[in-house]
């Protein structure tokens, strides 16, 4: 089996986080999605992350409220178990300890989370362990030749590693010793978890960016008011 790891705070879990789960699942293709929501992110300002519970709550009611969902996303609280902050690289070292040996695991982000990735805990070790598939947002035919592109090979080559090279036909930039860096165009969607909460603390309405459910819930607990 393929398996993508999509980590984040989903906070809240939105329509655009599903889409862009359900095209790198399809397209890519993957078996399955495994969302792990963040339990202290070192990364986000705390004050604005709702309780954990909370938020692997929303989760799984957005999977829930889906059919065809359910059979290929799942949700793990492996980052909720553990006490501290939540880093990436031992979330994958736990998960690469009890997946199977001939089921392949994928790390899946977002391309403005890659270009952060150089803050991260060990996060030259990760591209030793686990190819990494970056979520791009194309603006147009001409992305891979266009500044954009340019913009991402030279942060692979400063900060990760210059041995990194670019296939066109296979879409991933290519390393004698490390994993490979897969780009993955998605649809461009314009939903934010800020934007969402945002809107939730003006009383403005927030739909159509939550799944079904997600809306009740949040009022039901009076989450970002």
């Amino acid at each position: 089996m393929r398996v993508g790891l999509f980590g984040g705070t989903f906070n809240p879990v939105h329509n655009g986080h599903l889409a862009v789960a359900k095209e790198v699942k399809d397209g890519f293709p993957l078996d399955r999605i495994i969302f792990f929501p963040s339990a202290i992110p070192p990364h986000k300002e705390t004050k604005v992350v709702v309780n954990a519970d909370d938020r692997i709550n929303m989760l799984r009611i957005a999977i829930s409220a889906t059919p065809d969902f359910s059979e290929s996303f799942a949700i793990s609280d492996i980052e909720l178990k553990r006490s501290g902050p939540s880093y990436t690289i031992d979330t994958v070292y736990q998960y690469q300890s009890k997946m199977a040996d001939d089921n392949q695991l994928y790390l899946i982000m977002g391309i403005d989370a890659f270009f952060e990735i150089d803050t991260w805990k060990s996060y030259l070790e990760l591209f030793k362990i686990i190819p990494i598939i970056v979520m791009s947002r194309p603006q147009n035919e001409q992305h891979f030749n266009g500044a954009k592109w340019k913009t991402l090979e030279t942060f692979i080559q400063s900060n990760i590693s210059d041995d990194y090279e670019y296939s066109f036909s296979e879409k991933k930039y290519s390393h004698s010793e490390n994993m490979p860096i897969h780009i993955y165009d998605v649809t461009p969607i314009d939903i934010s978890a800020t934007k969402i909460r945002k809107r939730i603390k003006k009383g403005m309405p927030v739909q159509p960016m939550l799944p079904p459910g997600v809306e009740g819930y949040i009022k039901s607990k009076g989450l970002y008011t």
